[in-house]
């Protein structure tokens, strides 16, 4: 087995780790960090299956066509709770409505099922991206955070990976159609370990923000 195969593998961990550590502290979470753990509890089961896929040697590209307008969907039900205060709650409904109906249209008549559906994860990483910035601009509100500090020391962890993540990998998205069918098992293979360092980097974050929260 390759170190890229090995490296791929591994990690996957901390996506499991964190969706069961979300799990164990459910009952602990506020509302909002509870939108968020489905968020967690919808990746895990659907990276699980992925990787089934994957050891059998069988085309798991399908299930990105499911697992990205669905995560979104819950991202943006976790924003529009951080965001209630500052942003009319309408704007993330008809964006999240709006980047399903995008999803489905991509996949239906642009990037089947069979293939790297790109173009939703470019305007996913795209949008997230925004909403993370807009949530770093309310942290800008020294008043806000004195009121909670460890609340919104958890929150800034979550939105932190969440950021990292999407802005790092957003031209690897971009180009992933070309990656997964243009050249090399193996040169393309490092380069979702790239993809799997910032990965790694962002649950590792989600479950620090997670620890805040559940011991406030």
């Amino acid at each position: 087995m390759s170190v890229s195969r090995i490296i791929i593998i591994v990690s996957h961990i901390p996506v499991f780790e964190v969706a069961l550590y979300a799990l164990f502290i459910y009952a602990k979470l506020k509302v909002e960090l509870k939108t968020f753990a489905w968020f967690l509890f919808c990746s895990g089961i659907l990276q699980l299956v992925s990787l089934i896929f994957w050891f059998l040697e069988k085309n798991n590209l399908f299930i990105l066509h499911i697992l990205v307008p669905l995560e979104f969907v819950f991202l943006a039900a976790f924003y529009r709770k951080i965001l209630a205060d500052f942003l009319h709650p309408m704007v993330l409904l008809v964006t999240a409505a709006g980047f399903v109906a995008f999803s489905v249209i991509n996949s239906v008549f642009f990037q089947t099922p069979d293939l790297f559906n790109s173009n939703a994860l470019t305007v996913d990483c795209v949008l997230l991206v925004i909403l993370s910035l807009s949530t770093y601009t309310l942290f800008l509100n020294k008043t806000l955070i004195n009121q909670d500090r460890k609340a919104f020391a958890g929150i800034n962890w979550i939105n932190s990976g969440l950021f990292i993540y999407h802005a790092s990998t957003l031209l690897i998205f971009y180009f992933g159609e070309y990656i997964t069918s243009n050249i090399g098992l193996e040169l393309s293979r490092y380069t979702w370990v790239v993809h799997s360092a910032f990965s790694v980097i962002m649950y590792f974050c989600f479950w620090k923000g997670l620890w805040n929260r559940a011991t406030t």
